[in-house]
C-alpha cells in the first residue's frame, strides 16, 4: 500500500486534471460557435487547439491513474513510466493539431473570405484570461508533485492562451484595416500552429529523458548521498543513483559500513538511511540499498 502522502498526490493531479478537462470542454464549445457564427478561423483554430486540449487531459488523466498502480508480478517496479508514455503521447496529439490548424489556414489565405465579427474579441479576452490562470495553478501543482505529465498539461494550457493571443491580434488587425486584411485571421492561426509544435517539443524532451532513466538533477544526487553519508556508522556512500516513475522516485545506494559489524547492524543501518531520506523527500517510493564492507 503506498503512503498517505502518495495517495493525496495522486487524488490532487487527477483533481486538477479534471478541472482542466471540463474548462478546456466549455472554451472549445464557445469558441467553436463563436468562430463559425463571426466568420473567424482563427477562433475556430483555437476551439480546435481547445478540444485537443480534452484528448489530451483525458489520456492525461488514465496515465496518472495508471501510473498510481501499485507494483505487481510483470511490473517491480510499479507503473509510473506510464505517465511519461501518456506524456509523449499528449506532445504527438498537439504535433497532430498543429498541422491541421496549418493545412486549413493556407487554404484560408488563398480563399477570399469576409473579415470577423467583433464581437470574437470578447470570446478571446474571456479565453485568455481563463486559460492562463488554469495554466498557472497546474503548473504549481505539477511542480509540487514532481509531475511531468501534469506539468506538460499546464504547458498546453499555455500554449492554448498564446494561440488566442495570436487569434486575437489576428482578428484585431482584420478589423481596423477593413477589406484586403481578413487573411491576418488565416496568419494568425498559422502562426498559433507554430506555437504549438514547440510546446510539443518542450512536453516531449522530459518524457523522453524520464524513458531512457535519464540523470534527474545533479544537486538531489548530492542532497540524498549527503543524508545517507550524515547517519551513524556509514562510512562512505560510494554510490546514489536516482530516476524518476511518474510522480514518485527510486534510489539506488551503495553505502559503505565496517566490515566486523554484524549483518543485523548492517540491515539497521540500511533502514535508516532509506526512512530518513524518505522523511525528508517523501516522494521517493522506494530506497534500495546495497552494503559494502569498508576499505
Amino acid at each position: 500500500m503506498k503512503p498517505l502522502h502518495h495517495q493525496s498526490s495522486a487524488r490532487k493531479a487527477l483533481r486538477v486534471t479534471a478541472v482542466g478537462l471540463v474548462v478546456s470542454a466549455l472554451l472549445a464549445v464557445i469558441k467553436g460557435v463563436g468562430g463559425v457564427l463571426g466568420n473567424s478561423y482563427a477562433l475556430i483554430a483555437d476551439a480546435i487547439e481547445s478540444s485537443a486540449d480534452i484528448f489530451t487531459s483525458g489520456m492525461m488523466w488514465l496515465g496518472l491513474r495508471w501510473s498510481q498502480r501499485p507494483p505487481d508480478k510483470d511490473h517491480p517496479y510499479g507503473h509510473g513510466k506510464g505517465e511519461a508514455l501518456i506524456t509523449l503521447g499528449i506532445s504527438l496529439v498537439l504535433v497532430a493539431a498543429a498541422t491541421l490548424i496549418a493545412v486549413k489556414s493556407i487554404q484560408n489565405i488563398i480563399t477570399p473570405h469576409k473579415v470577423p465579427a467583433a464581437y470574437t474579441l470578447i470570446i478571446l479576452v474571456v479565453v485568455i484570461a481563463t486559460k492562463e490562470l488554469l495554466y498557472r495553478v497546474v503548473l504549481k501543482t505539477g511542480r509540487e508533485l514532481g509531475s511531468g505529465a501534469v506539468e506538460a498539461d499546464a504547458i498546453h494550457h499555455r500554449s492554448d492562451a498564446i494561440t488566442s493571443v495570436a487569434a486575437f491580434i489576428g482578428i484585431a488587425i482584420g478589423l481596423i484595416g477593413g477589406p484586403g486584411f481578413e487573411v491576418a485571421d488565416d496568419y494568425a492561426a498559422m502562426f498559433a500552429s507554430v506555437i504549438i509544435v514547440i510546446n510539443a517539443v518542450k512536453i516531449a524532451r522530459p518524457a523522453i529523458g524520464e524513458l531512457l532513466d535519464e540523470e534527474l538533477n545533479p544537486d538531489l544526487n548530492r542532497e540524498v548521498a549527503a543524508l545517507a553519508a550524515g547517519v551513524e556508522k556509514v562510512a562512505h556512500v560510494e554510490r546514489c543513483r536516482i530516476r524518476k516513475m511518474g510522480p514518485f522516485k527510486i534510489a539506488d545506494l551503495h553505502i559503505w559500513v565496517d566490515k566486523n559489524l554484524t549483518v543485523e547492524e548492517g540491515h539497521r543501518i540500511s533502514h535508516q538511511v532509506k526512512d530518513l531520506i524518505q522523511a525528508r523527500h517523501p516522494l521517493f517510493s522506494d530506497v534500495m540499498i546495497h552494503i559494502e564492507p569498508s576499505k
